[in-house]
Formats: C-alpha cells, sequence, structure tokens
C-alpha cells in the first residue's frame, strides 16, 4: 500500500520530539525490511561447504504422477481461459528427423500388409489385428444407450468368425470395409462426409485401411473436442478450486518448486518498500505509513508484481512457476505494449512537429495508426529470425495498401480547404 506523506509539524519551527523519535524508529524498520527482503533471496555458504539444506529424494513414480497432475492442471487451466482451445494433429516440420522416420515406419508398416496380402494364398494375420483395432475404435464412439449399434459392430465384426472365414478362403475384406465405412458415416460429424466419401470410392486394400484409420484419428479428435466443449461450463464453476488444491498437491511433493516465484515477490515488494521510503514531505523527514511502515499491502505487491511481468526479459529468466501456465499470454501482452508504446511515440512526434495543421483534419489520425500499425507488423520477430538477410525491406510494397506519402498527399488534396499543410519531407 502506498504511503500517505505525513502532515508537516505544527509550530514555529520547532522540532517535535516525538516526531523525531518516530521518523527515526521508521528509518530503522525500512532498514531491517529491506535486509530480510534481501536475505530471502540468498543462500550463504563458505568453500565447498553445501547449504544446510535436507535433500529431498524422490522416487520416478512420484515424479510421472506429479508431471500427470501438473499436464491435468495446464489441461484444465487452458480449457477454462481460451474458450476456442481444441486439441489439433501434431504437425511435424517436413525436413525434421521425426519426420523422416515416421514416414520410414508407416511405409514399412503397410508394405508388410501389401506383401501378406499378395500372397498365393493371401494371409490374413496383419488384416485382422487392424479390423480389431478398427472394432474398438468405433465401440469408443458410441454411448451408453447405443445398444443396437454395438451389437451390429460386435455382431459383423466378430473377430473369431472372421479368423474362421480367412482360415477356409472365405473372407472378403471389402464387405466388411463397405460395413466399417458406413458406421463411421453414421457416427462421425458432418464436418467427415467429404472425407468419408472419398474412403467409398478407393478400391485398393491397403489404401482402404491406411484411409480409414486416417479419418479415425481425426473422428477421435472430434470427440474429444465435443467432450471439452461440453465440460467447459462445468470447469468454469469448479476450476478455481480444481487449480489451488491440484497446486497445493504438487507443492506438498515437490517442495522447492516456488523458488523463482519467491524471489519475483520479495524483488516486487522491495520495489514497493523502495518507492514508498523515497516520498518525502517539506522538511526532508521520510513519509510515515498509516498505522506502520513495515505494513505492505499484499494487493499492491502483487499488482506490482504483475506489471513487471510485462517488462521481463523472457529469454535470459525464468518465469515464476505460479503464473508459468500464462507465459505465452504475458509475452503477447509485453509485444502488443511494446508497439502501442511504439504508436503512441510515433504519433507525439508527428503532431508535435506539424501543430493544428493536421488536428482538425478528420479520420487522419485513424487512418495514421493503422498504417503505423502495419508497418510494425512482426517487428518482434522480423529482425531476430536467423535467417533474416540484412538488405532486405521491412515491409513489401504490397502488405500497405498506400504509402504514408500518398496518404499524405490524400489529405492534402482533400483537407487544406482552411489549413495550410507543408509537405512531409520537412518534418
Amino acid at each position: 500500500m502506498p504511503l500517505e506523506p505525513g502532515k508537516p509539524r505544527a509550530g514555529n519551527g520547532e522540532e517535535n520530539p516525538e516526531s523525531t523519535c518516530h521518523n527515526r524508529q521508521d528509518d530503522s524498520e525500512t532498514e531491517n525490511l529491506h535486509n530480510r527482503l534481501s536475505e530471502g533471496t540468498e543462500i550463504s555458504h563458505s568453500g565447498n561447504t553445501l547449504p544446510s539444506v535436507s535433500p529431498n529424494l524422490v522416487s520416478v513414480e512420484e515424479l510421472i504422477e506429479a508431471q500427470k497432475g501438473v499436464c491435468n492442471m495446464a489441461l484444465a487451466h487452458e480449457i477454462v481461459v481460451d474458450e476456442s482451445f481444441i486439441i489439433k494433429q501434431r504437425d511435424l516440420p517436413e525436413s525434421g528427423f521425426e519426420k523422416t522416420i515416421e514416414g520410414i515406419m508407416k511405409k514399412a508398416f503397410w508394405d508388410s500388409l501389401q506383401a501378406q496380402l499378395s500372397e498365393d494364398p493371401p494371409v490374413y494375420d496383419h488384416a485382422i489385428k487392424l479390423l480389431g483395432e478398427i472394432k474398438e475404435s468405433l465401440l469408443s464412439f458410441l454411448l451408453p444407450g447405443h445398444t443396437r449399434l454395438r451389437n451390429q459392430i460386435n455382431e459383423v465384426l466378430d473377430l473369431e468368425l472372421i479368423k474362421q472365414e480367412a482360415e477356409n478362403g472365405a473372407l472378403h475384406i471389402p464387405k466388411l470395409a463397405d460395413f466399417i465405412i458406413g458406421m463411421m458415416g453414421t457416427l462421425c460429424a458432418p464436418i467427415r462426409d467429404d472425407e468419408i466419401k472419398i474412403i467409398r470410392d478407393i478400391s485398393d486394400v491397403v489404401a482402404l485401411f491406411r484411409e480409414i484409420f486416417t479419418v479415425l484419428d481425426l473422428m477421435k479428435l472430434d470427440m474429444v473436442n465435443f467432450a471439452i466443449s461440453s465440460i467447459r461450463p462445468h470447469l468454469m464453476k469448479q476450476s478455481v478450486e480444481y487449480e489451488r488444491k491440484s497446486f497445493q498437491e504438487f507443492f506438498d511433493k515437490q517442495h522447492g518448486s516456488l523458488d523463482i516465484t519467491t524471489k519475483w515477490l520479495q524483488e516486487a515488494a522491495s520495489d514497493v518498500l523502495s518507492s514508498d521510503s523515497n516520498i518525502s514531505v517539506p522538511g526532508g523527514a521520510v513519509a510515515a505509513a498509516a498505522p506502520e511502515i513495515s505494513t505492505l499491502c499484499p494487493t499492491t505487491v502483487l499488482n506490482h508484481a504483475y506489471v513487471t511481468l510485462l517488462k521481463l526479459d523472457h529469454v535470459n529468466r525464468l518465469f515464476p512457476e505460479t503464473v508459468l501456465m500464462d507465459q505465452s499470454r504475458f509475452e503477447e501482452m509485453q509485444m502488443e505494449l511494446n508497439q502501442l508504446i511504439i504508436i503512441a511515440a510515433v504519433l507525439l512526434v508527428i503532431y508535435n512537429m506539424t501543430g493544428a495543421a493536421i488536428s482538425g483534419l478528420s479520420g487522419f489520425l485513424d487512418r495514421l495508426k493503422r498504417i503505423i500499425k502495419v508497418l510494425l507488423t512482426g517487428m518482434h520477430s522480423l529482425f531476430t529470425h536467423p535467417d533474416f538477410p540484412e538488405d532486405a525491406p521491412c515491409v513489401k510494397q504490397s502488405e500497405i495498401s498506400c504509402s504514408p506519402w500518398r496518404t499524405w498527399s490524400h489529405w492534402k488534396r482533400v483537407g487544406r480547404n482552411n489549413h495550410q499543410i507543408s509537405s512531409p519531407c520537412k518534418l
């Protein structure tokens, strides 16, 4: 809480002993609090002697359980905070090592199936396993009340019966594929109707299996996103208590997991205390707090700490643990703040140098802000990219509808009836 300035001493310049004693006591309390804040962030040790902190050994099972709890808490947090949050497929870079390995393994997998089906007589061991996986996927889409559909799937995709047909040479995979595609069309979302139509036109068995599994993966994502949208209202009612409980459980198992947060809040408290202690009144006496100077308002410290996150160096400094799940949002706000500062500075310079010449032009300010914002697009990532050439232009001409000079000429023609506008080259 900011310190309230004290009232000037009454009298004919005589010093009040009680006030002097009170100011000296305030100075002592301020110094003590500064010392406590600084000592809280330091661990003193000399030589090769380790600090006297009891080791906290954690088993692998506890680490896995803690990681699972953090992942669940982060997922619930994103669902509540981001209304447009959905689960998407993982897109690997085309030239990446992982993408290459994945392509090699998939090709070997489907080549093995093709080789078995090309034998004489065909071998259906691999295909039967795939039919079993398809059956499990279809059953996972059903609700408890879908009894008729469940019975149909169990009846047609009876693996024991399919094995007997394969042994006797009576297995007809295209017939089973027609049933699977029809069931997928019944259970899928309307957005997948085009994929279902494409699958119906495939005649090759291996390509058919490959496309069926591709569409099944998309249907699983659709089901997950539908579940997320369904539980979002319930999570919003219980998110605060759930995150508090989950974080407390994680903190109880992982002691010392809030070191960065502790240092962050201590620095904020020290900054607030320094700004309060620098408030002076006429006469040079340090201002006194209402109850006592060592009492800091937690809300003020927390607000100041959040403001410092907008100026934090995200590259060279770690983010506090308690707000780590919102780091990307803070970084985005920081970039928007920097862009806003630059726009305001440019507008201030322009209006200070041109004066009343453009102050009365309707709509000029809004258009100028839009142009500056376009010019600043990508300002945080363009020049720091390793592949960005030194001689490349900042913004291509095609990215801007008109140049600033053309805009100036336009306003010069339209709005100089009552104003004398000088050329921008003279600015």
